[in-house]
């Protein structure tokens, strides 16, 4: 479905945040005719359209949705929080209405060549350091998703030059259908967001969607060392580059003691020593592999990319430094939002660390998580709809040092009361925000401002 398809045609737009308004700007673009529906019978109509371009001033249904408008539709593009398997959405399918999501409207007037990354974790970093190469060599690069701008609000700024890279979640590809990047990357895949995807082989059928549509003529990016991606490459429709932080593939790159190296025809060479980077932990020097094999196959010769990674910054609410006080060094790695990430979180801690962990419930287990804390945690302070949860799930593990605290301000006072000289203090809480927090960006943001506002 091309612009000339939808010049005159109702298109439903279901969601009201940064995605719907985005997509609703597109189709007003494109003279297609724009409703927004939010089932929040509150939302604030004039508050929405203030976000949209100048004449824009799509019709907005709130609440229940009229059942008897739904043949008005020629299609229906879903914001990525709303889930496609509700009997709203389900019977649009069953009446033969389109149902896409943002990603797909994007991709359809996406212009130039498009490198797709997913994985539960090391997204946003491995998508900005591949932005970061891109940018450093084409002169028309786009970074989009989750990461920043959603696809719809760049695909009309492309050109046939462009190259985009996209931080693709499961819940976009829930509803991606022609969707085909020419480079696409699977990092790991771990349990997370169970409770939308309902089991873990639907989650990992969903993740694997992104090479769908790929031939033997582009390249997908695998991480060796994933049970599961490793089992997908078997089968992947596309060329397969691997990345692995302990074996060496047959062909990709791998981590050796603390250098990373390429295998491939030619035998093999050494890239760079991960010491020479501002990227620290073994999950950043996979990031790192990763963001070479996708950049390296759209092009970017390997000189120019490796003097990027050497300089590249770790992204804001990743394992991020915030600041040392009295003696105490603060850490904010909100983004580590599922307990594979917090994981990564508490062994990139070199000291006695007090950690601060809960939030909302997405139906994850915490056993593995609390099993990686090895001696590191001299308390854990829990917040957030999980805080029982993980609570029992610790005494299990034999961890006593538990305190639960009702609200982020008490949580962080008692963080610094238990902190000594020499400690860490690490936001790593391995579950969403929601409840407390609208995201996790918010979240690391009251975290550091927090921390900061402390004197010494």
């Amino acid at each position: 479905m091309r612009k000339t398809e939808l010049e005159g045609k109702k298109v439903l737009v279901v969601g009201t945040g940064k995605s719907g308004v985005a997509a609703a700007a597109l189709l007003y673009a494109v003279d297609a005719v724009p409703v927004l529906y939010d089932e929040n019978e509150k939302v604030d109509r004039e508050a929405v359209r203030s976000r949209l371009p100048e004449g824009c001033s799509p019709e907005i249904l709130a609440g229940s949705f009229p059942q008897e408008r739904g043949a008005e539709f020629s299609l229906v593009v879903m914001s990525p929080g709303v889930p496609v398997d509700t009997p709203f959405a389900e019977g649009f399918s069953k009446t033969g209405i389109p149902v896409w999501g943002e990603l797909e409207l994007g991709y359809a007037f996406l212009q130039g060549r498009l490198a797709a990354v997913t994985g539960t974790n090391g997204k946003t970093t491995t998508t900005a350091l591949v932005g970061q190469i891109l940018a450093d060599h084409f002169s028309s690069v786009f970074v989009v998703g989750n990461i920043g701008d959603p696809i719809t609000h760049e695909a009309l700024s492309t050109r046939p030059e462009s190259v985009t890279v996209a931080e693709v979640s499961s819940f976009q590809l829930e509803t991606a259908r022609a969707f085909h990047p020419a480079v696409s990357a699977i990092l790991n895949i771990t349990p997370d967001h169970l409770n939308r995807h309902h089991t873990m082989e639907n989650y990992v059928a969903v993740k694997e969607s992104i090479a769908r549509n790929q031939t033997m003529e582009d390249v997908c990016v695998l991480n060796y060392m994933d049970p599961y991606t490793r089992a997908f490459g078997k089968r992947c429709p596309a060329h397969v580059v691997w990345f692995s932080s302990k074996e060496k593939p047959k062909e990709g790159y791998y981590l050796e003691k603390d250098e990373i190296w390429h295998r491939g025809e030619n035998g093999q060479v050494c890239l760079l020593n991960i010491h020479d980077t501002l990227l620290p932990g073994i999950h950043n020097a996979e990031n790192v592999m990763a963001a070479i094999a996708v950049t390296s196959a759209l092009g970017v010769p390997m000189k120019e990319i490796l003097e990027t990674v050497r300089h590249f910054k770790a992204v804001e609410h990743r394992i991020e430094y915030v600041a040392t006080k009295n003696g105490v060094v603060y850490y904010n790695d909100s983004k580590g939002t599922n307990p594979d990430a917090a994981i990564r979180g508490i062994r990139a801690m070199d000291r006695p660390t007090i950690l601060i962990g809960g939030g909302y419930d997405k139906e994850s287990s915490y056993d593995e998580w609390i099993e990686a804390f090895e001696g590191k945690v001299k308390l854990l302070v829990l917040i957030g709809q999980t805080r029982e949860k993980i609570a029992e799930c610790a005494k299990r593990h034999g961890l006593e040092q538990v305190i639960l605290a009702d609200t982020f301000e008490e949580c962080m006072d008692l963080c610094v009361r238990n902190a000594a000289p020499g400690d860490a203090v690490l936001l790593s809480p391995a579950c969403a925000s929601w409840g407390m927090f609208p995201n996790y960006e918010v979240r690391g943001k009251v975290f550091k401002e927090y921390v900061n506002s402390l004197k010494e």
